[in-house]
Protein backbone atom coordinates (compact mmCIF):
# COMPACT_ATOMS: atom_id res chain seq x y z
CA UNK A 1 0.00 0.00 0.00
CA UNK A 2 1.44 3.28 -0.93
CA UNK A 3 2.25 5.84 1.89
CA UNK A 4 0.68 9.06 0.82
CA UNK A 5 2.90 11.72 0.28
CA UNK A 6 3.11 14.66 2.65
CA UNK A 7 2.05 18.30 1.38
CA UNK A 8 5.60 19.99 1.21
CA UNK A 9 5.84 23.82 2.31
CA UNK A 10 8.36 26.22 1.58
CA UNK A 11 9.02 27.65 4.77
CA UNK A 12 10.08 31.69 4.46
CA UNK A 13 13.81 32.26 5.10
CA UNK A 14 14.35 34.63 8.56
CA UNK A 15 16.29 38.16 7.79
CA UNK A 16 14.83 41.66 6.83
CA UNK A 17 11.40 41.79 6.38
CA UNK A 18 10.66 43.53 3.02
CA UNK A 19 8.58 46.46 3.12
CA UNK A 20 5.27 47.28 1.83
CA UNK A 21 4.65 49.95 -0.41
CA UNK A 22 2.85 52.57 1.08
CA UNK A 23 -0.89 53.18 0.74
CA UNK A 24 -2.82 56.48 -0.38
CA UNK A 25 -3.32 56.43 3.12
CA UNK A 26 -0.59 56.44 4.52
CA UNK A 27 1.28 58.76 1.71
CA UNK A 28 -1.22 61.09 3.18
CA UNK A 29 -0.71 60.55 6.72
CA UNK A 30 3.37 60.66 5.80
CA UNK A 31 2.46 64.37 4.01
CA UNK A 32 0.54 65.60 6.59
CA UNK A 33 3.67 65.10 8.89
CA UNK A 34 5.83 66.32 6.48
CA UNK A 35 4.06 69.82 6.44
CA UNK A 36 4.32 70.38 9.95
CA UNK A 37 7.99 69.27 10.46
CA UNK A 38 8.99 71.89 7.73
CA UNK A 39 6.04 74.56 9.18
CA UNK A 40 7.91 73.93 12.31
CA UNK A 41 11.78 74.10 11.42
CA UNK A 42 11.09 77.53 9.42
CA UNK A 43 9.31 78.74 13.04
CA UNK A 44 12.39 78.00 14.86
CA UNK A 45 14.69 79.53 11.67
CA UNK A 46 12.52 82.59 11.75
CA UNK A 47 12.06 83.08 16.02
CA UNK A 48 16.36 82.28 16.08
CA UNK A 49 16.38 84.65 13.51
CA UNK A 50 14.46 87.22 16.00
CA UNK A 51 17.06 86.31 18.79
CA UNK A 52 19.53 86.95 16.52
CA UNK A 53 18.27 90.05 15.26
CA UNK A 54 17.44 91.80 18.76
CA UNK A 55 21.63 90.47 19.92
CA UNK A 56 22.96 92.78 16.67
CA UNK A 57 23.61 89.52 14.81
CA UNK A 58 25.86 87.78 17.62
CA UNK A 59 24.85 84.26 17.01
CA UNK A 60 25.70 84.27 13.97
CA UNK A 61 29.29 85.66 14.81
CA UNK A 62 29.97 83.12 17.38
CA UNK A 63 27.97 80.09 15.84
CA UNK A 64 29.24 80.89 12.36
CA UNK A 65 31.21 77.42 10.42
CA UNK A 66 34.94 79.06 9.94
CA UNK A 67 37.57 77.18 8.00
CA UNK A 68 39.92 75.52 9.64
CA UNK A 69 38.84 76.18 13.31
CA UNK A 70 38.62 73.23 14.99
CA UNK A 71 36.61 75.09 17.55
CA UNK A 72 33.74 75.83 14.79
CA UNK A 73 33.21 72.21 13.88
CA UNK A 74 30.34 71.68 16.37
CA UNK A 75 28.63 75.17 15.00
CA UNK A 76 28.20 72.95 11.64
CA UNK A 77 24.82 71.16 13.13
CA UNK A 78 23.84 75.19 14.45
CA UNK A 79 24.90 77.24 11.05
CA UNK A 80 22.22 76.43 8.73
CA UNK A 81 19.75 77.91 11.57
CA UNK A 82 21.59 81.45 11.58
CA UNK A 83 21.39 83.99 8.60
CA UNK A 84 22.81 87.27 8.20
CA UNK A 85 19.93 89.69 7.72
CA UNK A 86 16.17 89.90 7.06
CA UNK A 87 17.05 89.78 2.73
CA UNK A 88 19.17 86.60 3.61
CA UNK A 89 16.57 84.72 5.71
CA UNK A 90 13.36 85.69 2.98
CA UNK A 91 15.40 84.46 0.15
CA UNK A 92 15.86 81.04 2.17
CA UNK A 93 12.25 80.48 3.54
CA UNK A 94 10.55 80.14 0.21
CA UNK A 95 12.85 77.41 -1.23
CA UNK A 96 13.36 75.52 2.26
CA UNK A 97 10.00 74.78 2.69
CA UNK A 98 8.88 73.70 -0.76
CA UNK A 99 12.22 71.42 -1.21
CA UNK A 100 11.74 70.15 2.18
CA UNK A 101 8.31 69.19 1.82
CA UNK A 102 8.91 67.41 -0.92
CA UNK A 103 11.94 65.59 0.77
CA UNK A 104 9.92 64.65 3.66
CA UNK A 105 6.98 63.64 2.37
CA UNK A 106 7.82 60.11 2.12
CA UNK A 107 9.04 59.41 5.07
CA UNK A 108 9.62 62.03 8.13
CA UNK A 109 12.60 59.93 9.56
CA UNK A 110 14.46 59.22 6.63
CA UNK A 111 13.94 63.12 6.51
CA UNK A 112 15.65 63.71 9.59
CA UNK A 113 18.46 61.31 8.97
CA UNK A 114 18.76 63.12 5.30
CA UNK A 115 18.91 66.56 7.26
CA UNK A 116 21.84 65.57 9.57
CA UNK A 117 23.62 64.45 6.73
CA UNK A 118 23.41 67.28 4.31
CA UNK A 119 24.03 69.88 7.11
CA UNK A 120 27.49 67.77 8.21
CA UNK A 121 28.54 67.43 4.34
CA UNK A 122 27.67 71.36 3.92
CA UNK A 123 29.26 72.30 6.99
CA UNK A 124 32.39 69.86 6.50
CA UNK A 125 33.34 71.23 3.01
CA UNK A 126 33.27 74.81 3.93
CA UNK A 127 35.39 73.94 7.13
CA UNK A 128 37.94 72.14 4.63
CA UNK A 129 38.08 73.99 1.46
CA UNK A 130 36.71 77.63 2.09
CA UNK A 131 39.41 80.51 1.88
CA UNK A 132 40.63 82.85 4.52
CA UNK A 133 38.52 84.10 7.99
CA UNK A 134 34.89 83.57 6.32
CA UNK A 135 32.12 82.73 8.47
CA UNK A 136 29.63 80.67 6.94
CA UNK A 137 25.94 80.30 8.20
CA UNK A 138 22.36 79.92 6.48
CA UNK A 139 20.04 77.35 5.46
CA UNK A 140 20.87 77.39 1.59
CA UNK A 141 23.04 74.17 1.99
CA UNK A 142 19.73 72.17 3.32
CA UNK A 143 18.16 73.88 0.31
CA UNK A 144 20.82 72.62 -2.30
CA UNK A 145 20.71 69.13 -0.44
CA UNK A 146 16.88 68.84 -0.81
CA UNK A 147 17.36 69.93 -4.38
CA UNK A 148 19.90 67.17 -5.27
CA UNK A 149 17.56 64.68 -3.62
CA UNK A 150 14.56 65.56 -4.81
CA UNK A 151 15.63 65.32 -8.34
CA UNK A 152 17.34 61.75 -7.88
CA UNK A 153 15.88 59.95 -5.80
CA UNK A 154 12.68 58.61 -8.19
CA UNK A 155 15.82 57.51 -10.16
CA UNK A 156 16.97 55.04 -7.18
CA UNK A 157 13.58 53.88 -5.94
CA UNK A 158 12.28 53.63 -9.40
CA UNK A 159 9.45 55.40 -8.00
CA UNK A 160 7.59 56.97 -11.41
CA UNK A 161 5.74 59.92 -9.64
CA UNK A 162 9.05 60.97 -7.73
CA UNK A 163 10.71 60.90 -10.92
CA UNK A 164 8.56 63.08 -12.45
CA UNK A 165 8.52 65.55 -9.77
CA UNK A 166 12.34 65.40 -10.04
CA UNK A 167 12.09 66.11 -13.49
CA UNK A 168 9.79 69.36 -12.74
CA UNK A 169 12.04 70.31 -10.07
CA UNK A 170 14.84 70.11 -11.75
CA UNK A 171 14.03 71.38 -15.11
CA UNK A 172 12.45 74.51 -13.17
CA UNK A 173 14.93 75.62 -10.23
CA UNK A 174 18.08 74.50 -12.47
CA UNK A 175 19.77 77.93 -12.17
CA UNK A 176 20.37 77.17 -8.57
CA UNK A 177 23.30 75.00 -10.07
CA UNK A 178 24.22 78.57 -11.01
CA UNK A 179 25.54 79.86 -7.35
CA UNK A 180 26.94 76.13 -6.27
CA UNK A 181 30.03 77.25 -8.66
CA UNK A 182 33.33 79.61 -8.30
CA UNK A 183 32.21 83.44 -9.07
CA UNK A 184 29.77 84.37 -7.30
CA UNK A 185 30.23 87.15 -5.02
CA UNK A 186 28.97 87.26 -1.42
CA UNK A 187 27.63 83.42 -1.97
CA UNK A 188 28.98 80.45 0.10
CA UNK A 189 28.96 78.37 -3.10
CA UNK A 190 31.12 75.79 -1.30
CA UNK A 191 28.24 75.83 1.53
CA UNK A 192 25.87 75.04 -2.04
CA UNK A 193 28.04 72.38 -3.35
CA UNK A 194 28.59 70.63 -0.23
CA UNK A 195 24.88 70.44 0.50
CA UNK A 196 24.18 69.40 -3.13
CA UNK A 197 26.75 66.68 -3.01
CA UNK A 198 25.02 65.51 0.61
CA UNK A 199 21.76 65.56 -1.17
CA UNK A 200 22.86 62.81 -4.17
CA UNK A 201 24.36 60.42 -1.48
CA UNK A 202 21.41 60.76 1.15
CA UNK A 203 19.39 59.72 -2.26
CA UNK A 204 21.21 56.95 -2.46
CA UNK A 205 21.92 55.83 1.51
CA UNK A 206 18.13 56.51 2.12
CA UNK A 207 16.55 54.66 -1.35
CA UNK A 208 13.79 52.41 -1.44
CA UNK A 209 15.74 48.88 -0.51
CA UNK A 210 12.26 46.70 -1.68
CA UNK A 211 13.10 43.99 -3.49
CA UNK A 212 12.15 43.42 -7.13
CA UNK A 213 8.86 41.72 -7.66
CA UNK A 214 9.58 38.06 -9.31
CA UNK A 215 7.21 36.35 -12.31
CA UNK A 216 5.68 33.59 -11.08
CA UNK A 217 3.55 31.50 -13.09
CA UNK A 218 -0.37 31.76 -11.39
CA UNK A 219 -1.80 35.20 -12.33
CA UNK A 220 -4.23 36.64 -9.21
CA UNK A 221 -7.30 36.92 -10.14
CA UNK A 222 -8.45 40.66 -11.36
CA UNK A 223 -11.60 42.71 -10.61
CA UNK A 224 -12.90 43.43 -14.28
CA UNK A 225 -12.70 47.59 -14.53
CA UNK A 226 -15.55 49.40 -15.05
CA UNK A 227 -16.15 49.48 -19.14
CA UNK A 228 -14.19 46.82 -19.92
CA UNK A 229 -11.35 48.69 -20.26
CA UNK A 230 -8.30 46.44 -21.21
CA UNK A 231 -5.37 46.54 -18.20
CA UNK A 232 -1.89 45.35 -18.71
CA UNK A 233 -0.64 42.34 -17.18
CA UNK A 234 2.00 41.55 -15.17
CA UNK A 235 5.21 41.56 -18.40
CA UNK A 236 3.58 44.74 -19.53
CA UNK A 237 5.55 47.79 -20.07
CA UNK A 238 2.49 49.79 -18.61
CA UNK A 239 1.98 47.80 -15.71
CA UNK A 240 4.49 50.23 -13.11
CA UNK A 241 2.33 53.24 -14.32
CA UNK A 242 -0.61 51.42 -13.82
CA UNK A 243 0.67 50.47 -10.15
CA UNK A 244 1.73 54.11 -9.42
CA UNK A 245 -1.60 55.69 -10.46
CA UNK A 246 -3.74 52.70 -8.46
CA UNK A 247 -1.52 53.54 -5.50
CA UNK A 248 -2.52 57.46 -5.45
CA UNK A 249 -6.31 56.42 -5.87
CA UNK A 250 -6.36 57.71 -9.53
CA UNK A 251 -7.90 54.25 -10.76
Amino acid sequence: MDRPKKESRKVPKKGRPVPVPMSPEQMIAEARKAFFVMFGLLAVVWLVQLANYSDHYALSRDYAVVSGDVGTLPDILVAPLLHWSWAHIESNSGPLFVFGFLAAYRGVARFLGLTLLIAVSSGLVVWFFEHGDVATVGASGLIFGYFGYVVVRGLFDRHLIDTLIGIVMGASFAYLLTVAVPGTPGVSWLGHLGGLLGGLVGAWLFRDRRAPRKATGALAPRTPPAGNAPQPGPGSPRSDLYKELDDLGLL
